[in-house]
């Protein structure tokens, strides 16, 4: 009886080693995108050409049918720590010291690069409204427009996108309701927090959920500004106004273990169309 335990025992070290030896070596790629009607995703494949059109000349999204599908910024960010086997991509604003950004090309994703136009993966952040929005609302677009607020926009590590003067106002009261992009959320809690400091009359609810969603919200009348992280569509256009806020640029993020520090254009496209399936394909 004591042999056979030794025996069940040596078999059970044995497979755990194996099993741990085919974890260790294991090099598939895991791919983490947004949800459809995220403006980052929609970004993200035009820009790396993973959005293709058809024999009809209808754009299709390309990305791989094996991508782990995520519906926030922080939620990508958060499956790639926890996967050093994973891929995703995020706002430049958004990256922290949780995941490693790489190189695309050979550059840098920092707000610098995308001055100097090296780094060439970046898009609008935009609020929408209806042609009149209220005395509160273009108040508030007044201030994130001036030099105010786009100091906040530049402090969050965005890239400003007006050249205003100064913030002045009448300081009107009342409540505002913002809508959309997960992406741009992030910067529009931290221009709200400055706004309610010089307009203590002001209440201001932001509700973060995609860019589409954040459209339809400003279109039916249900939020007074929409936020978009891409371009509007034509269909948007005909009912709102759009203002672009800042300029921000895409990251593509790894886990902090994997050895990648650097991908071309062409190997993004192919990792994130599932054309490229293991990080020996791309390893230096």
């Amino acid at each position: 009886m004591k042999k056979m335990k030794r025996i069940v025992l040596t078999v059970t070290i044995l497979a755990l080693f194996i099993t741990g030896c085919a974890t260790e070596n294991n090099n598939e790629i895991v791919v983490v995108s947004r949800e459809e009607g995220s403006g980052t995703r929609g970004a993200f494949i035009e820009l790396f050409g993973i959005e293709e059109k058809d024999s009809n000349g209808n754009k299709v999204d390309k990305t791989t049918d094996e991508a782990t599908v995520v519906n926030s910024t922080s939620v990508v960010m958060t499956t790639v720590a926890g996967n050093k086997n994973s891929i995703g991509y995020i706002s430049l604003g958004s990256l922290n010291d949780t995941v490693k950004a790489v190189k695309v090309d050979g550059v840098e994703p920092t707000v610098e690069n995308i001055k100097n136009n090296t780094y060439k993966v970046f898009r609008p952040f935009i609020i929408a409204t209806k042609e009149n929005p209220g005395e509160l609302t273009q108040d508030f677009i007044s201030f994130i427009l001036s030099s105010d607020g786009q100091k906040v926009v530049e402090e969050n590590s965005y890239i400003a996108a007006s050249e205003k003067g100064p913030y002045s106002s009448t300081k009107p009261s009342g409540k505002i309701v913002i809508a959309g992009s997960s992406s741009v959320t992030p910067l529009m809690e931290k221009l709200k927090e400055a706004y309610l400091k010089v307009n203590t009359n002001a209440e201001i609810e932001i509700q973060a959920s995609d860019s589409t969603t954040g459209m339809k919200l400003a279109m039916e009348g249900t939020c007074d500004i929409g936020m978009a992280s891409r371009e509007l569509k034509e269909s948007e256009l005909k009912k709102l106004k759009p203002t672009v806020i800042a300029m921000d640029g895409l990251v593509v993020i790894v886990n902090k273990e994997n050895p990648v520090s650097n991908l071309t254009s062409d190997q993004i496209k192919g990792i994130f169309k599932g054309e490229i399936t293991s990080w020996n394909e791309v390893a230096k």
